[in-house]
């Protein structure tokens, strides 16, 4: 299999106040094209700052990140933004959807950052209606359940057929059942669309969907 991420003896540390908090202390990983990923761990062990360093979205202390093996942290500030926009998806616990914007308009946002795309509206009118959510389009945020919400956030995260997604806690704002309903939107969108997926979780049930499965424990995967 091909190689798309590899991660190299990734360290990252926060400042708080005067003291230092060592989150990451030297991670490695390999990541397959077409693979899914759970990374697993309990709650401040680390999960999200691995996974935003994975992304591009959280420069490490030290070591870097390989994305078909260039460099992500050696790129200027700008092809980075640009390698987030066009190969990148994220999907955040907390949905992040503008409340202003219909649901159609929050789907198709990604494509503002990438040129060539012919009709981004029919784009995401087809990935809601993918999610589930056809009847729903023309409504905002707040006029949805939580479940519907981060349908949304799935969608929006495939606008540009990234090549990969990472996905924070996706389940962790839902019940179970909603939750359930949910993943397996993602899992059929990522598997039929052949991306490669890295998910972070404190499920072991979520966790256990993916191909592959990681824990995070004292800094380290283990």
């Amino acid at each position: 299999m091909n190689k798309i991420l590899t991660a190299e003896n990734i360290e990252r540390t926060y400042k708080i106040g005067q003291t230092s908090l060592r989150v990451l202390k030297g991670v490695s990983l390999d990541v397959n094209e077409g693979e899914t990923v759970s990374i697993m761990g309990e709650s401040g062990s680390g999960k999200s700052t691995l996974l935003h360093v994975l992304g591009g979205l959280d420069t490490p202390k030290s070591g870097n990140v390989k994305f078909r093996g260039q460099s992500v942290y050696g790129m200027s500030a700008g092809k980075r933004a640009k390698f987030r926009a066009e190969k990148v998806g994220f999907v955040f616990q907390s949905f992040h959807l503008l409340p202003e914007l219909d649901i159609v308009e929050n789907v198709a946002l990604p494509s503002m950052a990438k040129r060539g795309e012919t009709d981004p509206v029919a784009r995401a009118k087809e990935l809601l209606t993918e999610v589930g959510l056809g009847e729903r389009i023309g409504h905002r945020p707040a006029e949805l359940s939580g479940g519907e919400r981060q349908r949304v956030a799935i969608a929006r995260a495939l606008m540009n057929d990234p090549e990969i997604v990472f996905a924070d806690e996706p389940t962790g704002n839902l019940d179970s059942k909603t939750g359930e309903k949910v993943l397996n939107y993602l899992f059929q969108l990522v598997e039929t669309r052949r991306h490669t997926l890295v998910l972070v979780t404190h499920s072991k049930e979520v966790a256990s969907r993916c191909s592959r499965e990681l824990f995070l424990k004292d800094g380290l995967l283990v």
